[in-house]
């Protein structure tokens, strides 16, 4: 997908798919394993999730490439698997959106590297950039339509995966904060700011995910939106969550509710929108019809 192709679909509204992680562990992901390499092992689960996402009315889904990154699956003594879990994993998500009875496109997906930036941290811009210029470039030959940087807590970090893109490909890049419900990011900054500086860089679309229900980011939709010129982003949350007897997160919101809110999202700027933790794909059908995508 070119620049300009993610420019004309954009012009109508566009449908994401919802959460990966949390249906993961509904299907029986075991909690601290690493997830790609569970995924690795695991097609049909994966594969089905992602068909289900389709079929609700999902225009783009993710690839479960989220922690493919050096610095992740060191973490896991997984780094010398790097670029055979990374193509893998969009080879599945390939055959799923290719065999769809219509146009889906492949998000490849990466995310922060869980370390602090310096000063707080080790991690430096320059070590960030390398980080997501070496996974960038696996997953362009890899057959992605697109770059997905989601879940980040941390605007410079940010920047250093816009900027690695730039280097590698020419593919589309949407970049995702995760704030609290006014707007602040975890590691300073707030979610407006990090918009702007991210637009500047040359990201194709921004906003947030993760974190919060959609009930809570109508404001922080309405001043993003306010503030660029390109697509604005939600993929929230299924409401906040509680934690239950077993430690397990459990999410408020039905997919009647979810879909309600983000049709305020909507009609507050967000243009590119889908589901974060918790979401099923019933999330994503519910909001396809309130919003007549369907």
């Amino acid at each position: 997908m070119t620049k300009q192709e993610f420019q004309e679909l954009t012009q109508n509204i566009v449908l994401l798919d919802g959460a990966t992680g949390s249906n993961l562990m509904a299907a029986g992901m075991p909690k601290g394993v690493c997830t790609e390499e569970w995924v690795l092992a695991h097609k049909d689960v994966i594969q089905n999730l992602q068909r289900a996402y389709i079929e609700a009315g999902s225009n783009i889904i993710y690839a479960p490439t989220f922690g493919g990154n050096r610095v992740s699956l060191t973490m896991h003594g997984l780094q010398d698997r790097m670029e055979e879990i990374n193509r893998t994993l969009v080879s599945y998500s390939r055959e799923v959106a290719d065999a769809a009875d219509h146009k889906v496109y492949v998000a490849a997906d990466i995310t922060t590297s869980g370390k602090m930036m310096a000063p707080a941290g080790e991690m430096t811009y320059e070590a960030a950039f390398e980080m997501y210029q070496e996974q960038i470039g696996i997953l362009k030959d890899s057959g992605v339509d697109l770059i997905v940087a989601e879940t980040m807590i941390n605007i410079e970090e940010t920047l250093a995966a816009v900027d690695a893109a730039s280097t590698v490909c020419e593919l589309p890049i949407m970049c995702t904060m995760t704030v609290d419900a006014d707007g602040s990011i975890f590691s300073g900054g707030n979610a407006i700011e990090a918009a702007v500086s991210l637009e500047a860089a040359g990201a194709d679309a921004v906003g947030v995910n993760c974190s919060v229900g959609p009930d809570q980011l109508v404001s922080v939709i309405r001043n993003i939106k306010e503030n660029v010129s390109i697509p604005v982003i939600a993929k929230p949350n299924a409401g906040m969550p509680q934690i239950d007897d077993l430690g397990n997160a459990v999410y408020s919101m039905t997919p009647a509710d979810f879909a309600g809110y983000m049709k305020v999202l909507v009609d507050n700027g967000a243009s590119v929108i889908g589901g974060c933790c918790g979401t099923t794909p019933e999330f994503i059908s519910e909001t396809a019809q309130v919003l007549g995508l369907r």
